[in-house]
């Protein structure tokens, strides 16, 4: 069977990644914001005599690369590995994306374009030329709905017939007065898709000249020598020449401005009744971006969502909640009855089903959380949040793009982290890197719900939410400081597509949700699991063996030689301690080690909290010691998978410990203030 390597490549936002999933089934994470996939992807499916080898590039604008993402797909279709590029078109959007289209086709490798969401320009009342289309850029051009699965056979059917195609199909255009006062030696308006001026395609043929006597292996002469003319940094160091008065100048806003009159010249031609239905957009977008109340209204929206994971969550909780609470007792009682020693029993019960048990319970209010930033993500809101934090980001040193890995750390750290890529320059991402884990990830919300509901009562919603905005306003404080401190060149301004508002697709959210719920389950079967066993161990054993006394355990040996540490923070509970030393293989393990330090059968049902609430007042901890326990969570040290994520990303293992020393000098610091001053005031 033949194989054929094809290279899905285009805008953010252009639908790329769920045309891939339609031919090769991936579950892939689809939102409708940029900077999500900072990756190729690759997958396979069947056409008819063909194995098709498709790979999923991360979305550009072109092909002068700058920010990680960028350099991935331009390093990929430069390469001799794909064999046809489908460059995938928002319809809706087709004057932005043809600038892509036509780096593309200057490149000289066999092109289809794939025109998709033609439904959205149905609905916009818009019209695409579909037969002018191609005859001006000499590629096949054909109309898909990825959403639908529409057209997906006959753009295969493209790609196969195309691949040989390493020229353009023969172009009509209509440059005759151009042709006509042209003094250029060559007529490229026959043969060339893009034809720039007289001046600068004099240029381009010296450079070809020079190019072809020193590089005389090279290929795609035009292509690279363009990119030399615009100045591209990676030409200039792979292929240096030597031509005074021409590649010491840069030419690149002279030829980005001759692409867009081209391109121009086609949305003139090829679409019609352009007057798009786009009011719509446009009046949301005069509340929800506005420079005022744009801020206001993403925090307004940020507390809808969890008022809706407290309230639905939270009655679905007790379901759960009982049902585990039933098991533990249902399986004590079979043990017991069929003479299980008793440490074993212990172990079952009060190690592995109180810890993981416990965790699960919070499984409903994971879901709504994830269902809700799913449902924002793919409406087409979260660029909008970036779009409007733009202004803030840029007083720290950094651009609205900054934003979105921040954005992602409500979701988790280690994602957020890996979308730090999508940043041009080094020094910016390791700023982002330091802050995001600031930002309240999804596994510090188990934590708020048990010790905002035991302490806070009607109020605990307010009490969780505040974390949110705390994690927000502690990372970019940080990251203000940082820049007085660096005094670094500002990041350029935001470019990021604000999409059209769209109904959110079942399926990608569906998608979004399933695979963040199985992380969850995931985590609960494995890093919670072996930490709450291990928990166990270090509470039932001590320097004699097996213990009675959790006082004379490992536990609380260690527990009590670090409490002067958190003494002042109002933390100075040896279990407390141990429970946040647990808390770095995952955050949710200072939920399971609560129940399993302070012996509560299952801490997150009413009579748990109930319990474990009489033995924590019982001690002297009240609503303010709840409260700066969960600021101190959402701040020290991140969970062991985004400290390994940062040293991966940051490439230095001394950087990623200096992070993690800064994040918990920072959490005890701020708690400090926290406590000292509510103990002042309360």
């Amino acid at each position: 069977m033949k194989e054929l390597h094809v290279g899905f490549i285009g805008n953010p936002n252009c639908g790329k990644t769920t045309l891939f999933n339609a031919y090769t089934g991936a579950n892939l994470k689809v939102a409708n914001w940029p900077g999500v996939t900072v990756e190729k992807v690759e997958g396979s499916c069947r056409f008819q005599d063909y194995q098709m080898r498709l790979v999923d590039l991360p979305g550009t604008y072109s092909l002068t690369s700058y920010t990680m993402e960028e350099k991935v797909a331009r390093q990929y279709i430069y390469s001799d590995d794909v064999d046809v590029v489908v460059d995938v078109v928002d319809a809706s959007a087709l004057e932005r994306n043809l600038y892509l289209t036509l780096q593309l086709i200057e490149l000289g490798k066999p092109v289809v374009m794939a025109l998709n969401m033609m439904d959205i320009v149905e609905k916009r009342g818009m019209e695409i030329d579909l037969h002018r289309l191609p005859e001006m850029l000499g590629i096949p051009v054909i109309p898909v709905c990825a959403r639908k699965k529409k057209g997906l056979d006959i753009l295969m059917h493209a790609v196969v017939h195309h691949k040989d195609f390493s020229e353009t199909a023969p172009l009509i255009h209509h440059h005759e007065q151009e042709e006509k006062n042209s003094t250029h030696v060559h007529d490229h308006h026959k043969d060339m898709v893009m034809v720039y001026s007289d001046e600068i395609e004099d240029k381009i043929d010296i450079v070809k000249a020079a190019l072809k006597e020193k590089y005389p292996d090279m290929q795609k002469y035009r292509w690279h020598a363009i990119k030399l003319l615009e100045g591209d940094e990676e030409m200039k160091e792979k292929y240096p020449l030597d031509l005074p008065g021409i590649l010491d100048v840069s030419w690149e806003k002279q030829i980005i401005n001759e692409k867009y009159d081209f391109i121009q010249e086609i949305i003139a031609e090829v679409l019609v009744n352009k007057t798009a239905k786009e009011e719509k957009t446009d009046r949301i977008d005069q509340v929800l971006t506005h420079r005022i109340w744009g801020f206001p209204v993403f925090l307004g929206i940020m507390a809808v969502v969890f008022f809706l994971t407290f309230t639905i969550g939270d009655w679905l909780k007790e379901y759960l909640a009982s049902g585990i609470d039933w098991l533990s007792a249902g399986l004590a009682g079979i043990l017991e009855s069929a003479s299980v020693n008793a440490g074993l029993i212990s172990l079952i019960t009060d190690g592995i089903i109180a810890g993981v048990g416990g965790i699960l319970t919070f499984l409903p209010n994971i879901f709504i959380l994830f269902l809700a930033l799913a449902l924002l993500e793919d409406s087409g809101y979260m660029s909008r949040a970036a779009y409007v934090m733009d202004g803030l980001m840029g007083r720290l040193g950094l651009s609205g793009r900054a934003f979105i890995p921040m954005l992602l750390g409500f979701g988790c750290t280690v994602p957020a982290i890996m979308a730090s890529r999508a940043l041009e320059n080094r020094r910016d991402r390791m700023k982002v890197m330091l802050v995001t884990p600031f930002m309240s990830c999804s596994a510090r919300l188990p934590i708020y719900v048990l010790f905002s509901e035991m302490f806070f009562e009607r109020y605990a919603m307010i009490a969780a939410y505040s974390m949110y905005v705390l994690g927000l306003f502690v990372a970019i404080l940080v990251a203000y400081v940082i820049h007085l401190i660096d005094k670094g060149k500002a990041e350029n301004s935001l470019l990021i597509e604000l999409p059209e508002y769209k109904m959110p697709s079942a399926h990608t959210v569906w998608i979004y949700v399933f695979e963040k719920v199985k992380d969850y389950l995931s985590k609960a079967g494995t890093t919670i699991f072996i930490a709450s066993i291990v928990m166990w161990f270090i509470l039932n054993f001590g320097t004699g063996g097996y213990v009675t006394d959790i006082s004379r355990s490992f536990g609380s040996q260690i527990g009590k030689f670090i409490v002067p540490v958190f003494k002042p923070l109002g933390l100075g509970y040896w279990q407390v301690v141990v429970a946040l030393i647990a808390g770095i293989s995952a955050k949710e393990v200072v939920v399971s080690s609560c129940s399993v330090l302070f012996g509560v059968g299952n801490v997150t049902s009413k009579a748990g909290q109930a319990t474990l609430m009489s033995v924590l007042s019982g001690a002297g901890f009240g609503p303010l010691n709840a409260y700066c326990l969960m600021v101190f969570c959402l701040l020290y040290v991140p969970c062991i998978a985004a400290l390994a994520t940062i040293k991966r990303e940051s490439g230095s293992a001394r950087w990623t410990v200096a992070a993690a020393g800064f994040q918990l000098l920072t959490a005890w610091v701020i708690t400090f203030v926290i406590y000292q001053l509510g103990s002042m005031i309360l």
